[in-house]
C-alpha cells in the first residue's frame, strides 16, 4: 500500500512537541502542536495546511509566529484545530500586530479556526488578511463524535483529555483504499476507464451489491451487457486495502477517564506518538503535574492495541537518560 502518511517528530523528546505529518499524495501537510519550529525547514512550514493544537501552554503554540512570519503574503488557507478558547488566542495573536502595509502583498494568507469544547460543541472563525486578519464568525465544520476533518482521503478525530485544563488527542485515520486488479479486470474483458471512479464511489457509499455499475468493455459487442452488479464487480476485480491510522497524545494525567478516552481514540492504530513524561518511579510527581509516565504510556499503547509506540516529551530532569524512559515505555507495550 502506498505511504501516504509520512510522519515526523520536529524535536528531540526532550524539547517542544510536535508531529509534522506529511499527506505525500496530498501534497500537504498538517502540524501537531507548534512550539520552536526552527528545526522544520522553510518549505516544509510552508505545506502546512492544518494545524492541530492540544492546549496552548507555550510550548505547544509559541511557535504560531514563526509560521505567521513566513505564511504572510502567500495565497494560502490553513485550518487550526484547538480546545476552547482557541479562536479568542489567534485572535489576540494577530492583533498583536500593526498590520498598515498589508495591501503590498500579492497573496492572502488566512486562518480558519476551530475550536472544540469539552461537551463536544464546535465554534469557528475566519481571519482573513485582506480584511486585516478581522475576526468573522464562521459555520463549524466538526461534530459531538469528535470528528473535526472528514475528506475523501482521511478523516481527523479528537478526545479531549484532563490535564489541569482540557487538552485535545487526535487520530488521523486514512480512508480504505480500493485497488482495482488489472490481471482480473482484463480477464473480464473489461477496460480501464471513468467507470471505475463511479464503481469506487458506490463503494464508499455503501451501496448495496444488486446496485448497477455501467461497465466499459474492451471489445464491445451486441450482448454484452451496458452494466453489472456492483456485488459480482467486487468480487472478481478489487481488493480493498485498510487506511493507515496515526495517533497524538500529550499532556494527560493518568487515570480511569482519560485511559478510556485514550484507548478509544486510538485503538488499532499503526502507530501511536505519546508522551512519556517522567520514569514510573517518579509517578507520584507525573501525578501532581497530570503527565504520563513511560510505563502508563506503554500499558496504553498496548490495552489499544497500537502496532508502533513512539515516546516523546521526556522531562529535562532525565536529560542523557532518554533510553530509560523509551525502553520502559516498550517493555509495558510488549510485556504488560
Amino acid at each position: 500500500m502506498p505511504r501516504r502518511f509520512d510522519p515526523l517528530l520536529v524535536n528531540d523528546p526532550f524539547e517542544d512537541p510536535g508531529l509534522y505529518v506529511d499527506l505525500v499524495f496530498e501534497k500537504r501537510a498538517m502540524l501537531f502542536d507548534i512550539g520552536d519550529i526552527a528545526k522544520l525547514p522553510t518549505r516544509k512550514v510552508l505545506r502546512i495546511s492544518d494545524l492541530l493544537i492540544t492546549h496552548r501552554h507555550m510550548d505547544h503554540f509559541a511557535g504560531f509566529d514563526r509560521l505567521l512570519r513566513l505564511v504572510l503574503g502567500r495565497e494560502k488557507t490553513i485550518g487550526v484545530f484547538g480546545p476552547a478558547g482557541m479562536i479568542d488566542a489567534v485572535d489576540h495573536k494577530l492583533r498583536a500586530y500593526t498590520w498598515n502595509l498589508l495591501d503590498g502583498y500579492d497573496g492572502n494568507v488566512s486562518f480558519r479556526v476551530t475550536e472544540l469544547d469539552p461537551s463536544g460543541e464546535t465554534r469557528a472563525a475566519i481571519f482573513s488578511g485582506h480584511d486585516v486578519f478581522r475576526r468573522r464568525e464562521a459555520e463549524a465544520s466538526g461534530n459531538a463524535s469528535g470528528l473535526l476533518i472528514s475528506e475523501a482521503a482521511f478523516e481527523l478525530r479528537a478526545a479531549t483529555l484532563d490535564h489541569g485544563v482540557p487538552v485535545l488527542a487526535f487520530a488521523l485515520q486514512e480512508r480504505a483504499q480500493i485497488n482495482i486488479w488489472r490481471n482480473t479486470l482484463e480477464a473480464a474483458g473489461l477496460s480501464v476507464g471513468p467507470w471505475l471512479r463511479m464503481f469506487k464511489e458506490a463503494i464508499l457509499a455503501g451501496a448495496r451489491d444488486d446496485v448497477a455499475v455501467p461497465v466499459l468493455w474492451r471489445t464491445p459487442a451486441s450482448d454484452a451487457p451496458a452494466t453489472l452488479p456492483l456485488g459480482q464487480l467486487k468480487q472478481e476485480i478489487m481488493q480493498v486495502s485498510k487506511g493507515r491510522k496515526l495517533a497524538y497524545v500529550v499532556d494527560c494525567a493518568y487515570h480511569r477517564e482519560n485511559a478510556e478516552k485514550i484507548i478509544r481514540l486510538v485503538e488499532g492504530a499503526d502507530a501511536l506518538f505519546i508522551e512519556a513524561t517522567f520514569l514510573d518511579a517518579d509517578a507520584a510527581i507525573a501525578a501532581q503535574r497530570r503527565h504520563l509516565t513511560a510505563r502508563q504510556a506503554g500499558l496504553l499503547a498496548r490495552a489499544a492495541h497500537v502496532k508502533r509506540l513512539v515516546t516523546f516529551h521526556y522531562s529535562p530532569r532525565y536529560r542523557g537518560e532518554g533510553e530509560r524512559l523509551a525502553q520502559e515505555a516498550q517493555d509495558a507495550f510488549l510485556h504488560g
